[in-house]
């Protein structure tokens, strides 16, 4: 997983405003310019990884920020495609 840098959107430029909720008006949403926000990556391989202390800092840190932005704890990570590749928290 090579990913230097990840970036989240934490909010939309409508007509000029932040919003940080998603728009539930169509028209709203055809103007929205996602506001992202960059963390930093991480450059080793989590498909192996089963345990969420095993994550590399980066990773922890970026479910962390999710976590904080949607403000419920992150319970379940997928580290790839497979069932077996689900981190439960």
């Amino acid at each position: 997983s090579k990913l230097p840098e990840l970036k989240i959107c934490e909010a939309y430029e409508i007509r000029g405003q932040r919003v940080d909720d998603f728009p539930s008006q169509i028209e709203d949403l055809a103007e929205a310019k996602p506001i992202y926000r960059t963390v930093p990556g991480w450059e080793t391989d989590i498909t192996g990884v089963r345990k969420m202390k095993d994550l590399p800092e980066q990773a922890k840190q970026y479910v962390a920020t999710i976590s904080d932005l949607v403000g419920v704890p992150v319970q379940i990570v997928s580290v790839g495609p497979d069932r077996e590749q689900t981190i439960l928290e």
